[in-house]
Parts: structure tokens; sequence; C-alpha cells
């Protein structure tokens, strides 16, 4: 013998705590914070056993409730800036009050949608109808049409020619350098005895990508302790040269 439950659901959190409200006869301006906390985690309790998904403002609002029953679970009160104590339920309360507003004119809204929807349009359904049909007749629109409203349609598509045509392109375009290529490169250039400027590096593709790409590549090679440095003259200007015991391979 099985036994079947069934819970109301509700549309939202607030709807749920009024009703506890009202089923209580809870006083709004002074809700029982712990029995009603203890009585909106034990529906949420009843929904997960029964496989409900429990929406994240149902999740909320139970957060927000265990806060305010925490705080007032604290000797010591919360006062602001005039001296007075802060009542941590006061937000919760105009909350519940703007949503109780709201909720009670959601069916006077409704019942006036449907009496709307009953309604037809005053007029000569016949007249509209002739109307609709005559709309419809090509000839007769081509009879409306002069040479004013050829152009301002000309001018139209036109504007929206060069509108597509204004609108701004990006192009992606994809170097041909790797920092591992720059460094085989580096390390074929450097002669196995003596050293290189870096000017001398850059000199072979003199433009900024390729610069910053070598220049990436020797401090990739200092790290790797392949090669050593050296303060060179001019200006931004340096040597580099083989670590003392590496072996040099082309």
């Amino acid at each position: 013998m099985s036994f079947e439950i069934k819970l109301p659901l509700f549309e939202g959190p607030f709807d749920l705590l009024l009703f506890f409200i009202e089923r209580d006869e809870l006083d709004i301006y002074d809700i029982p914070i712990s029995k009603i906390t203890s009585d909106f985690l034990d529906y949420l309790h009843h929904l997960e056993k029964l496989n409900v998904e429990v929406a994240s403002e149902f999740i909320l609002v139970a957060a927000t409730l265990m806060r305010i029953k925490a705080k007032m679970l604290l000797p010591r009160p919360v006062l602001d800036e005039l001296g007075n104590e802060i009542d941590p339920r006061e937000e919760l309360v105009r909350h519940l009050l703007e949503y109780k507003k709201y909720k009670s004119i959601i069916g006077e809204l409704a019942q006036l949608e449907e009496d709307r929807l009953q309604k037809e349009k005053r007029g000569n359904i016949l007249q509209e109808l002739k109307s609709l049909a005559s709309s419809s007749n090509v000839e007769a629109e081509l009879q409306d049409i002069d040479l004013y409203k050829l152009l301002k349609v000309f001018e139209k598509v036109i504007k929206r020619y060069e509108d597509e045509q204004m609108k701004p392109t990006h192009t992606v375009v994809q170097y041909p350098y790797t920092i591992e290529v720059q460094k085989e490169k580096i390390l074929h250039l450097l002669p196995s005895q003596g050293r290189l400027a870096f000017e001398e590096v850059i000199s072979f593709e003199r433009n900024k990508i390729a610069v910053i790409y070598n220049f990436l590549a020797i401090l990739d090679l200092l790290q790797l302790g392949l090669i050593t440095m050296q303060l060179g003259e001019g200006f931004n200007n340096f040597w580099i040269s083989h670590k003392e015991g590496e072996e040099v391979t082309r």
C-alpha cells in the first residue's frame, strides 16, 4: 500500500510567506521569524523529498530568513545613525507589503484582460473587409504611386547601402612568427666563438612584430641558460653570446 503526498506549488517565495501569515493569522508587521523560518524550510524539505526542483529564489529567501533569525538572536542590537534599534525584519516586511499590494490587483487585471478579449472593435465589418481586399490588389497599389514616393524609396535604399559600406571591418592577420622558431634562428646566427649584437638580429626582419618575437626569444634563451647578455654601445643595444660550456646545434 502506497501513499501519495501532494503539496501546493506556490508562484514564488513571497507567495509562500504570505500563505503562512494568512493561515496562522500573523501580524505582518511583527512576524515571528523563528516560526515562519521553520515552516518555510519544512516546505522546501518536503519538495526535495518529492524530487521537485527548488527554484533559486526560494533558496535565497530561505537564506535571508535564517540570516534575520541569527541577527535577532544576537544580544547586541544594530543601531542606525540616530541611535535607534534597527529591526532585522524591516526590509523583509517592506518587500512582503509591496508584493501583497501588487498581488491584490493581479486578479482585477486578469479579469480586465479577459473582458477586453471578448470585445470586438467598433466599425463596419463589411467596409473593412472591402478595404482589406482592395489593399491586396496590385493594380490599386500601383495607382497610388507617384514620382515623389519612388524618389523617397530610392533615397532610403541608397542611404542604407552607404551605411553598410561605412561599417568598420576587422581583419585578423596571422603573423608567421613563433618564439620557438625565432629561438632556433638566433642560435643559428650566433657564431661558435663570439657575440652578436641585437641590432644585427633585428636587421634581418625590420618590422615591429618580428622585433617583439626576437626579443621574447632572447629572454626565453636567457631563462633556459643557453646564452648570456652583455650591454653594448648605443641606445637599446646589447650583445648576446653562447653560454660557456654549451654546445651549438645547427
